[in-house]
């Protein structure tokens, strides 16, 4: 459906931006009057020179349409221009004569003026095919009476309704979906056999004349049944809203749309849709969603236990050597848990690695100083990455920063910059010190040398490079990874 602008109708209508808004509420809800009478719907903004030019167009989803081409942005025939400069200086609705023969069909054309605040702001024409069966259906009655009745609110600046909620969530009823015509008490004047389906799976039998829809449909809600605190409105239609109606595993979405006509309630249009395969779907994703969280966090957990078996291990060992192996394999696994509890609070497999990182940056210069004053600094931006990189990634860097305190500062105050360039999926990060640096040729041999060559060329996909700073000041670790795609 295509969505007004202003600068569509610069130049062509002049309007105020409340007349704009207007209409893009029209164009917003009218589906519903093209379904209802199986009409293409098209809106026509008045230039200065009095001519109408097409700015939208709708066409129906229950049966074929009239125009196969785009008209927006087309002039309207002057053989037509005459009535709709008539019924947008009368705000009257006008229908013509004689149908209109376009070389394969005859069309019906009616002219409602747009009315907002007691005048025209546009005229919507409402083209019909001749005959009892349009779109391979025969013609209900009762529908295209609802959609008179809409056109008749237009006409009257009482539709688009001011206030009605326009965001429409998935499973949004259609008419396609199930129509009912309630009088002004709430009673069923008429329903669609899919309407009538829908409240027979609910348990209702829905037959005109007899049924108040709020009545029966409150008579089987269970006792202590939380319920959306509109539903009683909507199902009177006497508010133009959403609702959903659960009774025994099955859903039921209601759109009301209440009419009016000469300034007073006449009934309501309501739409209706069986959304239980839906809802049923959404629920086993939500389910999956906490499972993935629960996992997550439960491997944190285990995590956080192995890392304090470590610890209390660690504590009791009797050499140097045993203990700073065990403290550096407890720093590792701690690393590890703090991406899982990140992925333990989102659904998504993605984690911002900016806040993550920041914890780890703190927590491996605070368990690898010994004596000196060791300042942290983080620049740039990692951005979001997938669980996986952000593993490898925050073992990496928590490696690379460790190293870079314990050997490159060792006793001595310094500092250790972590700066992140970001572009798209490649990402370079710098590990700068201020220590001693590291001669050019030197092998890196250590056991945290390995794992880091080893998830910086496997997980991450890239390069790693250990160089001097000019001056022998310190040393710079460059990790050059390929991210995976979103």
């Amino acid at each position: 459906m295509p969505i007004l602008l202003s600068s569509t109708l610069r130049g062509i209508a002049d309007l105020s931006t409340s007349d704009l808004d207007w209409l893009h509420q029209l164009i917003a809800d009218w589906q519903v009057i093209a379904d209802l009478s199986v009409s293409d719907l098209v809106l026509w903004a008045r230039t200065a020179t009095n001519r109408f030019v097409a700015v939208a167009h709708c066409r129906p989803s229950t049966g074929s349409t009239v125009h196969l081409e785009d008209v927006i942005g087309r002039r309207m025939p002057a053989a037509r221009e005459a009535m709709a400069v008539e019924a947008f200086e009368s705000a009257q609705i006008l229908m013509s004569t004689a149908p209109a023969w376009t070389g394969t069909t005859a069309v019906r054309e009616e002219y409602v003026p747009v009315v907002r605040d007691g005048r025209a702001v546009a005229i919507m024409t409402r083209e019909t095919s001749v005959g009892l069966i349009r779109g391979g259906r025969i013609v209900d009655k009762p529908l295209e009476d609802l959609a008179d009745a809409l056109c008749t609110m237009i006409a009257g600046g009482d539709f688009p309704i001011r206030g009605a909620g326009t965001v429409m969530r998935h499973g949004t009823p259609r008419v396609a979906d199930g129509v009912l015509h309630l009088d002004e008490e709430g009673f069923v004047r008429f329903a669609t056999p899919n309407a009538r389906s829908c409240f027979h799976r609910l348990g209702i039998e829905v037959d005109a004349g007899d049924c108040q829809l709020a009545e029966a449909v409150t008579s089987i809600i269970p006792e202590r049944t939380p319920v959306d605190e509109t539903m009683a409105v909507v199902l009177m239609g006497r508010q133009a809203w959403l609702t959903e109606v659960e009774v025994g595993g099955v859903y039921l979405a209601l759109r009301s749309i209440p009419l009016r006509c000469d300034g007073r309630r006449a009934g309501a249009v309501m739409l209706v849709r069986d959304v239980t395969e839906i809802r049923r779907r959404e629920q086993v994703l939500l389910n999956k969603d906490a499972t993935i969280r629960e996992i997550h966090h439960r491997v944190k957990n285990n995590l956080q236990t192995v890392s304090a078996l470590l610890r209390m291990q660690g504590r009791r060992a009797t050499n140097d050597e045993t203990r700073e192996a065990l403290a550096e394999a407890e720093r590792r696994v701690a690393t590890i848990a703090t991406v899982h509890e990140a992925l333990s609070h989102n659904v998504d497999e993605k984690v911002d690695f900016d806040e993550v990182f920041a914890s780890i940056l703190r927590g491996a210069a605070l368990v690898a100083t010994a004596t000196g004053a060791v300042t942290t600094r983080l620049e740039g931006a990692f951005g979001t990455v997938d669980a996986d990189t952000a593993q490898a990634l925050a073992t990496v860097l928590a490696e690379l920063v460790t190293n870079a305190v314990e050997h490159g500062l060792g006793d001595r105050d310094g500092t250790v910059t972590v700066r992140a360039l970001r572009d798209g999926q490649s990402l370079e990060v710098h590990v700068i010190d201020d220590g001693v640096g590291v001669a050019p040729g030197t092998i890196m041999s250590g056991l945290g040398t390995r794992i880091v060559q080893t998830l910086v060329r496997g997980e991450l996909r890239g390069t790693i490079d250990w160089l001097p700073i000019e001056g022998g000041h310190g040393s710079d670790v460059v990790v050059r990874a390929r991210l995976s795609e979103a």
